[in-house]
């Protein structure tokens, strides 16, 4: 039998930020991690006259370069190149933070007449700048720690019935695995003493429209599971356990959002002591095909992407092609 969880005091707080969706002029290229993005970026942006927005969550990061895969120094003296190493790794940044950032670039690169072509993995960016986004209030870091250790003692069904006791709707919408954000709709509910489904209505009764120069780029499963296996054998070979190293030198410990990005965590539990190389390598590979495949999950459900199927043998001249074509329509 499932034990109920005591439903929260209900704290006063700022309700939360509205973000309209971005300008239709733009252009977006995403995909799952070691889709290819990169280099395809670089000449479609010289084709558009594009400046490059990065739409990767952990770019954000400084010194954080060789396991979020950055951009090269050689690319981003191609093409301009903007939101990477925006704050230190002990820093927390917000999605709020980052929307707030690039709708206000967008407006200025468009007054230099020039096209912007968002780049990048992170879908939760994604659907915010395609659909907008209700921020609700600021993370409480205190209260998820709470919550997160109610979830380690009762299990997600307790959670997700706690849920449903304040946010029926929510709950309905959400697997009961789906912890990130039970706990944040509980959070917001405890701050706001509104469901955060009353609040994001207007978002999510948005019927999504095909965008024209929108594209994700998408791989048979094995050949994206064999490039995301060079990827991360490139990534040890380039140095990203000496980069954990003196990351940890510089700054002792990251901020808990720098900490998601994939890899990081592992190569930390390897320099204290933890991991064999084998075994950190081999953690990275997995823990980097299960983002690979949310990742995929997040795209299929935007009906606003157009796909591009990609092979080996696919050229970028090719794919410069179809996307051009496909844009202008």
């Amino acid at each position: 039998m499932l034990k109920t969880l005591t439903i929260m005091t209900i704290m006063t707080a700022e309700t939360g930020k509205e973000f309209e969706p971005i300008s239709r002029d733009c252009w977006f290229l995403t995909g799952p991690t070691a889709s290819g993005k990169s280099n395809i970026a670089i000449a479609l942006a010289r084709q558009l006259d594009a400046e490059i927005i990065s739409l990767d969550s952990m770019a954000i990061y400084r010194g954080m370069d060789i396991g979020t895969a950055k951009p090269t120094a050689e690319q981003q003296q191609q093409v301009v190149h903007h939101m990477i190493d925006v704050v230190e790794p002990t820093e927390s940044y917000s999605l709020v933070e980052y929307l707030t950032a690039v709708h206000a670039l967008v407006g200025q690169i468009h007054e230099r007449q020039r096209s912007a072509l968002f780049v990048g993995g992170t879908p939760l960016y994604l659907k915010s700048l395609l659909r907008g986004l209700y921020s609700g209030p600021e993370a409480d870091w205190e209260f998820r720690e709470q919550v997160q250790r109610e979830l380690e003692e009762h299990g997600p069904d307790a959670l997700h019935a706690r849920l449903a006791q304040v946010d029926p709707l929510s709950a309905h919408k959400l697997h009961p695995n789906d912890s990130k954000r039970i706990i944040r709709a509980l959070e917001v509910f405890r701050a706001t003493g509104e469901p955060i489904s009353h609040q994001q209505v207007h978002f999510d009764d948005t019927e999504s429209q095909p965008h024209s120069r929108a594209f994700v780029l998408s791989w048979e499963r094995p050949e994206l599971h064999q490039r995301i296996e060079q990827r991360v054998d490139e990534m040890f070979s380039r140095g990203l356990v000496a980069e954990v190293d003196s990351l940890l030198t510089t700054h002792g410990e990251l901020s808990r959002t720098a900490m998601q990005a994939v890899g990081y965590r592992e190569v930390i539990d390897h320099v204290s002591g933890n991991l064999s190389i084998e075994e950190t390598v081999e953690k990275v590979k997995a823990r980097t095909r299960q983002f690979a495949r949310r990742q995929v999950t997040w795209f299929r459900r935007l009906d606003e992407c157009q796909i591009i199927n990609r092979s080996d043998s696919d050229s970028v001249k090719e794919l410069l092609s179809q996307i051009a074509a496909t844009g202008s329509q």
